[in-house]
């Protein structure tokens, strides 16, 4: 198993992507810690641990919550011994659909602001920890709209790229303590995108989880059909902001297929 003894600490694990990575992680051998705000739907993946022979801990934090977070690693770090993964897979608020000159402030800053912040708490947390022990890998994620150019993205652009930009300056200053620092950009769920969750004035409105598949297929970057079949299954694509010193060892890539319960691992090296 990939991550047998290791222990990971996932941020957003309610949720579709984030329930999957969990599930995956620990059916990979690794000590799932699921943090996020509502007991209810980490209980539930929690449970599918259990049932599958895994090993979960649930806790209620805000990732915006600066002490909460800080309180919660030092927590695990004490208990399980180190903090090997933290990612962090909150939702941000983003709002699409709207052209930018259209968006209220408000609307613009909040997914920025929220990722932004969510982030530097997690990987601030985790990082001190893993410096310490000389070994980790902080995630998170992000999509090609940090560097696209799509209309009607709305905030989703601005908020990618501020989170990556910070990603990218950690890296640097983390990698040479042997610590990397890696950025999943994935492209469309259909679990998690309904037709009340898109504005009316998008050009990307879904009415079934069928033609928002079609939609994702025909506007991938990487062209791979959301319905592929195994054989053609890639990874979707990884971005790792490691340190030049540190590239031997940077480069991992963690595999969403568009459906969360299907997430898988995968390892590649340069």
């Amino acid at each position: 198993m990939l991550l047998e003894g290791k222990n990971a600490i996932i941020y957003g694990a309610g949720g579709g992507i984030g329930g999957g990575v969990a599930r995956t992680f620990a059916r990979e051998g690794a000590t799932v810690f699921l943090v996020g705000r509502t007991r209810e739907s980490l209980a539930a993946v929690a449970a599918d641990i259990a049932a599958a022979g895994g090993s979960a801990e649930v806790t209620v934090v805000d990732a915006l919550d600066e002490q909460a977070v800080d309180e919660h690693a030092r927590a695990v770090a004490s208990e399980a011994g180190s903090i090997d993964v933290s990612f962090n897979l909150i939702s941000r608020g983003d709002v699409q659909g709207i052209p930018l000159v259209d968006l209220t402030a408000a609307d613009f800053a909040g997914a920025v602001t929220t990722g932004l912040m969510a982030n530097f708490h997690t990987a601030r947390a985790a990082a001190g920890h893993m410096v310490e022990q000389g070994s980790g890998v902080i995630l998170t994620l992000t999509s090609g709209s940090a560097r696209g150019t799509m209309p009607l993205m709305g905030n989703t652009g601005p908020a990618d790229a501020a989170t990556e930009t910070f990603m990218r300056y950690l890296a640097a200053e983390l990698g040479p303590h042997g610590v990397r620092v890696v950025g999943l950009y994935t492209a469309g769920v259909p679990e998690t995108l309904t037709p009340t969750s898109t504005s009316p004035a998008s050009s990307f409105r879904v009415e079934s989880t069928a033609a928002m598949t079609e939609q994702a297929d025909s506007q991938a970057p990487t062209r791979r059909s959301a319905t592929r079949s195994k054989k053609e299954d890639q990874p979707w694509p990884a971005r790792s902001y490691c340190s030049a010193d540190m590239r031997p060892r940077c480069w991992k890539s963690i595999s969403v297929r568009p459906s969360p319960r299907s997430v898988r691992t995968t390892v590649i090296s340069s």
